[in-house]
């Protein structure tokens, strides 16, 4: 099956729900173009009828009439251009919230190939370019080419021979603009993925700025801020130079026509072909077909930036679904919740980050992961969740392979806090609660079980203090017990925690540990660390080292069994165990 590229037919689908407004938009375009371009006409009139014959009322009469006229075509145009304005905004609205909602519903891998600043940039620069292209095609791609046309076949009737001199000028002038705006859009697509990298480079410096200062890299971080800009001003002034030409070069060919098109009236009308109105019409028309033609011009430019925009959202919008649920899996053993067999996982399909892990959990026991930074820990996490799918072997959650499960039956097993979550700006009911709307006793009774109750009573408004952005104005800790009592807060069957206590004393992570423990009996539990001290009441415990289980049993079993868990044990508890 041949893949399909992005394009923008997707785009345009957002228009047909406002199919008759944009009907009702160009019909009043049009009445505002066939008001303009009779306005020369009466012009001719008046000069070639009405003032040679001195009839004064017949000048008013059609005086008062262009008047009419011009303030009908204005307020015509006006009434488009604010219809325009309303589609634009809706549609934009619309394809907005359905990139985010894809955005939502993308794998981890998905999200990783695209990287979160692009997606960002996608939401915002990508998607405003699309409305201003959309604009600028309801408010000038319909006038304009009518008041060209109409000008064009009006002055034919009048002039046939000055006619063709504009023609031919208006026909090179679009063939200019074709010809630079082919040359844009490529341009425009390798500068918004230039964008991309600075928003990127931003990102992690902003969000890493305590360690920037603490490391004292402000100069590195500088520098490496000043090349991605410098990278993307390149290609933005690459997609510049290209654009920036079609303005002057429609300049020069307007104005050469319009040269043109003055001598050669002279001449008719010095051997009495033409008439004064005439040539004053024709060049009344002229003008109107010069102002209409730039105006294609600039909008050729706003339509080189809205489809290079537009084809990077429909990269996203048609990303398939690579995470479907499968009809059939392989059986769990008995009495298995959670599990692998054989499991093997890489990032970037070349070394392994979890080589062959084989595990057995029941229903409401603890299983423990523990290894160095780099171990494959969180990937092990991240598999459970079918974040990622495996490359091989088969990852077992309530009895089943997960394969087989929806997303949303997946997901709403799990209780999860990740390394470096993020809190809302937000009220701390509101960070906890996380939008599912959950009942302050709820909320109250997860913040008591991990150990956060106590800080948020002392807090000005209790569940009703607002947090600043990433909850700077808390500790660590208390950071760590608000994102503990987010996970428990719904009541999970399987809650997770990645170096959750990392940032807590070994007293507080006991008691949180063992509240859980009496106040969700049934949870199971996966609890993620690098101290033994959070591990040791583990019923199953992983060690790993380079993506591989190296050994795996309870805290005892292992002291016995385990050179390196019994070294690392005697290491973090001060002697021998």
């Amino acid at each position: 099956m041949r893949e399909r590229r992005p394009g923008v037919k997707t785009i345009l689908g957002y228009l047909r729900p406002h199919a008759p407004r944009v009907a009702v938009g160009v019909t009043v375009k049009f009445s505002a173009a066939v008001q303009e371009l009779l306005l020369p006409l009466l012009l001719a009139h008046i000069i070639d009828d009405c003032v040679p014959a001195r009839d004064l009322p017949a000048v008013w009469r059609t005086g008062g009439l262009m008047l009419v006229m011009a303030f009908g075509a204005a307020f015509c145009n006006i009434t488009a251009n604010r219809m325009a304005a309303w589609v634009s905004m809706d549609m934009t609205r619309q394809l907005r919230q359905d990139l985010y909602a894809q955005t939502l519903s993308l794998s981890q891998a998905q999200l990783d190939r695209f990287s979160v600043s692009s997606i960002v940039s996608r939401l915002t620069n990508d998607t405003y370019n699309v409305h201003q292209m959309f604009d600028k095609i309801q408010r000038g791609g319909i006038r304009a080419p009518m008041l060209v046309l109409g000008g064009l076949v009006l002055t034919f009737f009048q002039a046939p021979p000055l006619a063709l001199v504009q023609l031919a000028v208006c026909s090179a002038t679009f063939f200019s603009i074709w010809l630079v705006t082919r040359q844009g859009i490529p341009r425009y697509t390798r500068a918004q993925e230039a964008v991309d990298t600075v928003v990127r480079v931003l990102r992690e410096n902003t969000s890493g700025v305590r360690v920037v200062k603490a490391l004292a890299c402000q100069g590195r971080e500088r520098e490496r801020f000043a090349a991605a800009s410098l990278a993307a001003k390149k290609a933005e002034q690459a997609a510049g130079s290209v654009m920036a030409a079609a303005n002057p070069l429609s300049d020069f060919l307007l104005n050469l026509g319009l040269v043109l098109v003055v001598l050669a009236g002279a001449a008719l009308v010095n051997q009495g072909w033409m008439s004064s109105g005439q040539i004053v019409a024709f060049l009344s028309y002229f003008t109107i077909i010069q102002t209409a033609t730039l105006g294609l011009a600039k909008l050729f430019v706003k339509y080189s930036k809205g489809v290079a925009s537009a084809r990077r959202i429909e990269e996203v919008l048609l990303s398939p679904e690579d995470q479907r649920a499968r009809p059939t899996g392989e059986a769990a053993p008995p009495g298995a919740e959670l599990g692998m067999e054989n499991v093997s996982f890489s990032y970037l399909g070349v070394e392994k980050d979890l080589d062959h892990a084989s595990f057995l959990l029941k229903k409401g026991k603890t299983l423990g992961i523990l290894g160095p930074t780099g171990a494959g820990k969180t990937t092990l996490a991240a598999l459970l969740l079918r974040l990622y799918d495996a490359s091989g072997g088969v990852v077992w959650l309530g009895g089943r392979d997960v394969s087989t499960l929806s997303r949303a039956d997946l997901r709403g097993r799990f209780g999860v806090v990740f390394q470096n979550e993020a809190l809302l700006n937000d009220s701390v009911y509101e960070n906890i609660s996380f939008l599912r709307n959950l009942s302050r006793e709820d909320v109250t009774a997860a913040a008591k079980t991990a150990q956060a109750w106590e800080f948020i009573e002392n807090l000005p408004g209790g569940l009703d203090a607002r947090l600043d952005i990433r909850g700077a104005n808390l500790s660590g800790g208390q950071r760590q017990r608000l994102l503990i009592a987010r996970a428990l807060a719904a009541r999970p069957g399987i809650l997770i925690l990645d170096s959750a206590d990392s940032a807590l004393d070994y007293r507080t992570a006991a008691a949180l540990h063992a509240a859980i423990r009496r106040d969700f009996p049934g949870v199971t539990l996966v609890v993620i660390s690098e101290r033994v001290a959070s591990l040791r009441d583990a019923d199953r415990i992983l060690v790993l080292e380079d993506g591989v289980i190296s050994a795996q049993g309870n805290h005892g079993t292992l002291l016995n069994t385990c050179g390196r868990y019994r070294r690392m044990a005697e290491l973090q508890m001060g002697g021998p165990v």
